[in-house]
């Protein structure tokens, strides 16, 4: 005979032993982020969880207490495209930077009037009778306090993948990409620059140059290339590097900017691709003998 009162799932739950509950009363659950982070590494330790999902939930935690102008790229290292420049000057910035939108000013870098889309650049050689400002597309502005859970759904919602950040004064602090933010959950991103492995810092390229990681170590370079780039005989350096990208940066004076090139040690180094204020890689081609 069927029971005529099933047990209900609200009953099911409280049919713990008197063990459970015991444990539950002695150790509560987290009662706050950091607690819960450190339950999470438990839960790895005790391989209930990979160490990938760790740190993803990680990210997701701490994304709760972001903010745009945490993640954003500083206004000074922004790539923007200047209305009134001339087409060539428009394309060549696009194929150097390797972006895929880029915000558009007129007159000062602070005044943005739109965002322009690479792809949208080569109707205007198809139709150069075409108005760039045609092209454009609003730009989006977020305040620097704005969070970064807030700023996703922004994202998803207006399908905009940048957004301009102004300061508490309405002065850009910088601009922020829908990279930028899933980055703080998932990690560096890969692009097509981004090559892993352990041999896989300098590439020889078709046009008899290489592409080389930044982060190459120097004693690499120097044995692939033959030269002896850091190499300081007379004791001028007060200190030594250990990478490529490190060593230019000191004898450049700043850190490179995408297009730049220097000139070291019989090798010239045009700087290709920049993320996190450093240079992930340089297209390094020989230095071409000078003719007397």
């Amino acid at each position: 005979m069927a029971d005529p009162h099933p047990s209900r799932p609200g009953e099911r739950e409280d049919r713990r032993s008197l063990f459970q509950k015991l444990v539950e009363f002695i150790k509560p659950g987290p009662d706050s982020t950091d607690e819960l982070i450190e339950t999470l590494a438990e839960a790895e330790d005790k391989e209930l969880i990979g160490a990938e999902s760790r740190v993803m939930l990680e990210g997701v935690l701490r994304l709760a207490d972001m903010t745009a102008g945490d993640a954003m790229v500083a206004a000074p290292r922004m790539d923007l495209l200047d209305i009134d420049a001339p087409y060539e000057e428009l394309l060549h910035q696009v194929i150097t930077t390797a972006h895929s939108r880029f915000p558009v000013y007129q007159g000062e870098r602070e005044n943005v009037i739109g965002i322009l889309m690479a792809k949208d650049l080569l109707k205007l050689q198809r139709a150069p009778e075409l108005n760039l400002r045609t092209l454009l597309r609003p730009a989006f502005f977020v305040p620097e306090s704005k969070g970064l859970n807030d700023l996703l759904r922004a994202f998803r919602v207006n399908r905009n993948h940048l957004a301009m950040v102004v300061d508490e004064f309405g002065r850009t602090a910088g601009l922020i990409t829908i990279e930028d933010v899933l980055e703080q959950i998932v990690g560096e991103i890969e692009d097509e620059f981004d090559i892993e492995g352990d041999e896989g810092d300098i590439f020889a390229l078709a046009d008899s140059t290489w592409r080389v990681a930044g982060d190459t170590p120097l004693e690499r370079v120097n044995e692939s290339f033959g030269v002896h780039l850091g190499a300081d005989p007379d004791g001028d350096l007060e200190v030594d590097f250990d990478t490529i990208g490190g060593l230019i940066a000191h004898e450049m004076g700043h850190v490179p900017k995408r297009g730049e090139t220097f000139s070291m040690g019989g090798l010239d180094f045009q700087v290709l691709h920049t993320k996190g204020g450093a240079v992930r890689w340089f297209k390094v081609s020989p230095t071409p003998a000078s003719v007397d």
